[in-house]
């Protein structure tokens, strides 16, 4: 009777279907990105072979095509297109043969499944203890982010041999039994990429010396073997380019992400340049090899593999973006001590390996540097600098938690619609955060440009028949001032500069201040205000994709004065194009209006005098004025605006609840550390 609940079930009845159900979810979500790694593969060979013969596998069509490189009776270096060992040339020699036929499709499939065991291989290596739910979704995922990583994309697209090297230094470290083999194969790749060499003394402090040694004498015996079959090609790759030193493209090029590379870009040749190209490579990797050490010491090898690679992508005078893909095994070190803390870091690895870095970083002068290296960094930092944890260390297993406000009741039975989204009480973690804005904001410049056809003069003939209906019904209503204001404004140089000057500078620094504060004095409120201006944000683009709107000012016969861009020659058929970056027929809704509403309502809810308040207030007031009194948004815009603006705060109300009001300043700023354990044995 006390197994027994209310209705008469024993409780291990209640406890076994409650297991059922949990497998059967991970079962569903195993299945589930199966079918996601079954579309992007197919994703993947379709944009291969539909592109036109001759744009496809061009690298692989120069090397061994009809007149490819290794059709050539001379050197393998007569050619720029050619950058690998002279092993590596032996040993695609016998694909010249069958390489007019099958090349296609025979390569892509190889490929994929190529990525596919890397896939499988990495996620068995994941370090142990794992729960039964991560070995079953591990090796989906991890096959997923592989085919939608920049360097296996370019591998497919180009048709390289950069997976093979990653691949058989995973299968010699995880996959085959005994020493000897396991060198074999990290030798052999280490004869298709000498900086992967920095594996044998990895092997050799971490007690695997039979390994080490196969390594070393596998690398050997494939560069000798090379030189007695290519003895001229092997000459002038080892002698003459000193390993391959200067083959290819130029070093300096974006796509090089060495630090040879970024050493060029940063304005330094000649012997200086070398000299510190040798001592930081060198400082780089001494320091990952020790850490490398530690962290397989620490039961983590696959960290210690990306450790090593990442390092090796440092040293090499040419990385290039397919050779780029140790940053990705990265995403296995665990970082931070906070559990809000612990999807920072892999959300930021697949980010930098899955997207471009103009998507990542502003094109802002100040930041040219950051943007141009952006996936070094990625391996400087993993090599020698991010703090991993170890698995000793007592923040391993159970991070300090997150904490939640208390949650505030509802007038409605229904709302919150998502109960899990509590209010947390700690700070957010600050790079997430600028990566999530960075990210959203690049998908919404790209939507907004989209939304107009691709080109601000696509939709010129449909926003321009929306410029009249909304002229129309402004003339009904007697709201139609756009032209009186304008003219009225013109005639005073000291307003039009003001308005012209608030109209341009404060529609980004403004909301990007208010989060700042929020984000420091107030963290449960910065989430409350940033999901609502990313839910108006979202509904604005709706609104911009739907209805394209001409504002005044682009609008030929009705006078307008464009008093912030000059006069427009409305006689060329892209007069409205005047950025890359800008859909100029997004008018409706006006997102400056309907952002400087959002501060406006922000500061009017949690400012703590009443001067703060009104302040707050003639933001989106000199906001209004200078969109319409410019000719840059119609009146009706404005009203747009507030409406996304409002439905943002609805759509928060419904997902989250009412904003957790409950919350102290105080019990905010109180620090979960002191509730932690002390010790932290974490390898530096």
């Amino acid at each position: 009777m006390a197994n027994a609940d209310h209705g008469g079930r024993p409780t291990e009845a209640l406890g076994a279907t409650a297991v059922g159900a949990v497998q059967a979810r991970v079962r569903v979500a195993r299945l589930g990105l199966w079918l996601v790694v079954a579309i992007l593969a197919l994703r993947e060979v379709a944009v291969v072979l539909g592109t036109p013969r001759g744009e496809r596998l061009t690298d692989l069509e120069t090397w061994v095509g009809p007149d490819g490189v290794l059709h050539v009776k001379g050197s393998l270096y007569d050619s720029t297109e050619f950058t690998g060992t002279p092993f590596g040339g032996l040993v695609l020699k016998p694909l010249t043969r069958a390489a007019e036929q099958a090349l296609g499709w025979g390569w892509t499939f190889g490929t994929l499944l190529l990525v596919v065991v890397l896939g499988l291989v990495a996620a068995r290596a994941l370090p142990q203890p794992v729960s039964r739910r991560t070995s079953l979704l591990a090796a989906p995922v991890a096959i997923s982010l592989l085919m939608l990583s920049l360097p296996v994309r370019n591998t497919l697209y180009l048709g390289q041999t950069s997976i093979m090297p990653v691949l058989l230094v995973l299968l010699g470290c995880f996959a085959v039994r005994g020493e000897r083999t396991s060198g074999v194969l990290i030798g052999v790749a280490a004869a298709l990429q000498p900086t992967l060499l920095l594996f044998t003394p990895l092997l050799w402090f971490t007690g695997r010396r039979r390994a080490a040694l196969s390594t070393g004498a596998t690398f050997a015996a494939c560069t000798a073997l090379a030189w007695v079959a290519m003895p001229s090609d092997s000459y002038t790759y080892w002698v003459h380019h000193m390993a391959g030193v200067g083959l290819g493209g130029r070093a300096d090029d974006l796509g090089n992400q060495s630090l040879h590379g970024a050493l060029l870009r940063l304005g330094l040749t000649g012997p200086l340049e070398i000299a510190l190209f040798l001592l930081l490579g060198a400082g780089v990797a001494v320091l990952a090899l020790r850490r490398a050490v530690r962290y397989a010491h620490d039961g983590q090898l696959l960290l210690a593999v990306a450790v090593t690679g990442c390092a090796a992508i440092v040293v090499s005078p040419t990385a290039w973006q397919h050779q780029l893909l140790w940053v990705l095994l990265a995403v296995v070190g665990q970082v931070g001590r906070r559990a809000s803390d612990r999807y920072v870091w892999p959300v930021a690895i697949v980010l930098v390996m899955t997207l471009p870095a103009r998507m990542m970083v502003p094109d802002k002068v100040i930041l040219h540097p950051l943007r141009a290296d952006l996936v070094l960094l990625a391996a400087l930092a993993t090599a020698a600098v991010v703090p991993f944890l170890s698995r000793t260390s007592p923040y391993w297993q159970t991070p300090i938690p997150t904490r939640y406000a208390d949650k505030v009741p509802s007038r409605f039975r229904h709302i919150p619609l998502v109960p899990f989204l509590r209010r947390v009480i700690s700070r957010p973690n600050l790079l997430f955060e600028l990566l999530l804005i960075r990210v959203t904001y690049d998908v919404y410049a790209r939507i907004r440009l989209a939304a107009a056809g691709g080109s601000n003069s696509a939709g010129r003939v449909t926003a321009e028949e929306h410029g009249e209906e909304i002229h129309s019904i402004e003339r009904a209503l007697n709201i139609d001032i756009e032209h009186w204001a304008n003219h009225a404004v013109v005639k005073v140089d000291w307003l039009r500069g003001f308005f012209d000057f608030y109209y341009e500078s404060f529609h980004f620094g403004v909301p990007l201040a208010i989060l700042a504060v929020l984000y420091w004095r107030r963290p449960v409120d910065y989430r409350w205000a940033r999901t609502a201006i990313g839910f108006a944000t979202v509904f604005a683009l709706v609104g911009f994709w739907l209805y394209p709107l001409a504002p005044p000012r682009l609008m030929p016969g009705l006078g307008f004065i464009d008093t912030v861009h000059g006069p427009q020659d409305f006689t060329r058929p892209d007069y409205g194009t005047l950025t890359e970056l800008t859909n100029q027929y997004a008018a409706m809704p006006s997102l400056h209006f309907g952002w400087s509403l959002w501060c406006g309502l922000v500061i009017l809810i949690l400012a703590p005098r009443w001067w703060m308040k009104a302040l707050g207030l003639l933001h989106p007031l000199f906001t209004v004025s200078a969109i319409v009194v410019t000719g840059n948004h119609w009146v009706l815009d404005a009203v747009g605006g507030a409406a996304v603006v409002g439905a943002g705060f609805a759509a928060t109300y419904l997902f989250q609840g009412p904003r957790a009001r409950t919350v102290t300043a105080r019990s905010g700023q109180v620090s979960s550390d002191s509730r932690a354990p002390v010790r932290d044995r974490t390898p530096s």
